[in-house]
C-alpha cells in the first residue's frame, strides 16, 4: 500500500467486493488552539462514506500536559481494536484541510508497526469537489478487534534525544512552522511558550510541499524541495512543529520522495518553547 492514496484510489477500494481488501477510513482533523473550531461536529456534518473519527487528542497519552503526546503501546492497542482495525487492515486517514493533519494518524499506525496505512491525497476538500457522496450523523458502529501493536522506536524522538543532538548535529531538523514562527517574530499560538526555534534546524513550512489545492507535491519536486535544505537520500531527518502535527507532513512528503521515513520530535515546540534550559536560537 502507498503512502499517499487518490481519490480515485480510494472510490474503487470502498467500492470493492471484497470487504476483507476495503480499507477503514478515519477523518483525523484538527484544529488549533484558538480556531474554535469542533473538528468532530464537522465530521458529523459530511465525511467520506463509511469513515469514523480519529480523535488526535484522544489516541495519545492523555495524562502528559503536552498535547496529543504518543500514547503508551497498550492505550494505542485498545484504541485502535476499538475502531475496528485488525493488524491486516488496510487504513487510509484524511482531514477536512487538505491535508493537515491527516499524516498524524498516518505516522502512528507506522510507529505502532502497521504497514497498510496511507494519506488521502487532497482530502475531504477534494473529495468534495470532485462531486464525490459523502454520509452525514454518526456513522454505523464497528465490532471492536484485537490489535497487536509492534513499536517501532527509531520513528520517534524525544527531549533527550534532541539536546543530545545539538552536539553531534548527527540528524538533521527540519521545522515545519511558519517563517515568522520560526523566526521569533510571530506569536506562538500556544500562551506561555518562548519564541524562536532549535539552534541548527532549518525551516521547511510544511504548506511549502503542497499545491494551492491541498495536494502533496510530485516526488521529483520534494526531493528538489529537500535538496535545497541539504536532504539526501542518506540524511538522517528529524521533523519538528508545533505539537507534532504538522512535522508529520513533512515526514510523509520524505516518504513519497523515497528519502527515508525519517523521526518525529514529538514534543516539538511545545515542549521545547516551554523548557527553560533548552536553548533557543
Amino acid at each position: 500500500m502507498k503512502d499517499l492514496v487518490s481519490t480515485d484510489w480510494l472510490a474503487a477500494a470502498l467500492e470493492a467486493h471484497d470487504a476483507h481488501g476495503r480499507p477503514a477510513v478515519f477523518d483525523a482533523s484538527l484544529y488549533l488552539p484558538g480556531e474554535q473550531v469542533d473538528a468532530r461536529a464537522r465530521f458529523e456534518a459530511q465525511h467520506i462514506p463509511g469513515a469514523h473519527f480519529f480523535d488526535i487528542n484522544d489516541v495519545a497519552d492523555v495524562e502528559s500536559d503536552l498535547p496529543h503526546m504518543v500514547p503508551a503501546t497498550g492505550r494505542f492497542e485498545r484504541l485502535i481494536g476499538a475502531l475496528g482495525v485488525h493488524n491486516g487492515t488496510p487504513v487510509v486517514f484524511y482531514d477536512q484541510r487538505g491535508l493537515f493533519s491527516a499524516a498524524r494518524g498516518w505516522w502512528l499506525m507506522k510507529l505502532f508497526g502497521h504497514t497498510q496505512a496511507a494519506v488521502l491525497d487532497g482530502g475531504l476538500p477534494k473529495w468534495v469537489r470532485e462531486g464525490r457522496a459523502v454520509d452525514r450523523g454518526q456513522p454505523a458502529p464497528v465490532v471492536a478487534t484485537r490489535y497487536h501493536a509492534h513499536f517501532n522506536a527509531a520513528r520517534l524522538r524525544g527531549l533527550g534525544d534532541m539536546l543530545a543532538n545539538l552536539e553531534t548535529r548527527r540528524e538533521l531538523v527540519l521545522d515545519a512552522r511558519s517563517a515568522g514562527r520560526f523566526a521569533g517574530t510571530a506569536p506562538e499560538p500556544r500562551p506561555g511558550l518562548a519564541s524562536g526555534h532549535i539552534p541548527g534546524s532549518r525551516n521547511l513550512p510544511f504548506g511549502e510541499l503542497l499545491h494551492a489545492d491541498g495536494t502533496l507535491l510530485a516526488p521529483e519536486q520534494l526531493r528538489q524541495r529537500f535538496a535545497a535544505l541539504g536532504v539526501g537520500a542518506d540524511t538522517p531527518v528529524v521533523t519538528s512543529c508545533g505539537s507534532g502535527v504538522t512535522a508529520t507532513v513533512i515526514t510523509l512528503a520524505l516518504a513519497v520522495a523515497g528519502l527515508g521515513p525519517g523521526a518525529v520530535y514529538d514534543g516539538s515546540w511545545a515542549e521545547w518553547g516551554a523548557t527553560p534550559d533548552a536553548p533557543k536560537a
